[in-house]
């Protein structure tokens, strides 16, 4: 049996967990990420990878990390939410665990790892979009991962859609993430909610009437059992989405496209907004197949499953 590790970095926490070759996690540990400190974050993987080949025969390592990384799978360019910047982390890792190491960007491991286990296994060409706390993407084109030329290619959240918009993370303006993330969902529903809207006065409610208490998840629980409001936020996220989609559909012209990250608990409420809003804006409507959008199935190991494959084939 072929086995190896995947790690997925986050800004908050370590997972890492060995993968046999069906995509079966087999063990999974997790540890707090000290995320401004370099030396200690290579620390927590390298122990973490220590324990894990103490009781299984490992093959290999693949870490997904949200940041830009170089062709080479090699080198952390930057890490949004973490101390890397120019840092060749795969020969480090590799002198510490006596492994050979593939570093990818969380979401084109993510990707993968649906393209290979999960939502796309049945297609060659898939277009993942993840919402969460921003908007990340990783592409898969004729059964290879697409990273362009320089190995920082998939960035979807960063596609201006609004020229001269809201200021977003990146420092431009008008991305696709200012608009279509969870962030931006809490971000207008806090906004209704402080300025008294009667329509929000029920999610208002339901956060002790303290608008800053006001949640992603809980907007969307709010959705499920049937608050009007909170359905008009979703369905105006997912339109967001699903012209954002439209548009990379006319470039990449993917046969499905999986939606995941946190967001994505919300399923149809989120994904029929998506649709529609991607028939009504798809270039050629109606003289050309229609991409199948789905919901993600592997959830929050996605990146996990991808990053321990793309080590199996390096």
């Amino acid at each position: 049996m072929s086995l190896t590790i995947g790690i997925d970095v986050g800004g908050t926490k370590i997972l890492g967990g060995v993968v046999d070759e069906e995509g079966k996690v087999l063990e999974e540990l997790r540890v707090v990420s000290p995320a401004t400190d370099v030396a200690a974050i290579e620390d927590a993987i390298s122990r973490l990878v220590v324990e894990l080949t103490g009781r299984h025969a490992i093959e290999g390592v693949g870490v997904g990390a949200a940041g830009y990384i170089d062709k080479s799978r090699s080198v952390v360019m930057f890490a949004p939410n973490l101390a890397w910047r120019d840092l060749d982390l795969r020969t480090g890792l590799e002198a510490r665990v006596d492994l050979p190491v593939v570093v990818e960007n969380d979401a084109n491991a993510a990707a993968w790892g649906e393209f290979r286990y999960g939502a796309g296994a049945d297609v060659d060409d898939l277009l993942l979009v993840t919402v969460g706390t921003g908007v990340g993407g990783g592409v898969v084109l004729d059964g290879l991962l697409h990273r362009g030329a320089f190995g920082v290619g998939g960035e979807i959240g960063h596609m201006r859609v609004v020229p001269d918009g809201i200021l977003c993370g990146c420092g431009n303006r008008g991305c696709l993430e200012s608009y279509g993330s969870g962030s931006a969902l809490v971000r207008e529903a806090r906004t209704a909610a402080a300025a008294g809207s009667l329509l929000a006065r029920t999610l208002l409610d339901r956060a002790g009437g303290d608008p800053a208490a006001i949640t992603g998840p809980l907007i969307t629980e709010c959705a499920q059992v049937g608050d009007a409001f909170c359905l008009e936020q979703l369905a105006g996220l997912g339109t967001w989405l699903g012209d954002g989609i439209a548009s990379l559909a006319a470039i990449l012209d993917p046969a499905v496209v999986v939606i995941g990250g946190g967001v994505s608990a919300a399923g149809d409420l989120l994904l029929d907004p998506v649709r529609a809003a991607f028939g009504r804006q798809l270039t050629g409507r109606g003289h050309r197949p229609l991409a199948e959008i789905r919901l993600a199935v592997l959830g929050n190991r996605a990146g996990l499953i991808g990053a321990a494959d793309l080590a199996r084939h390096r």
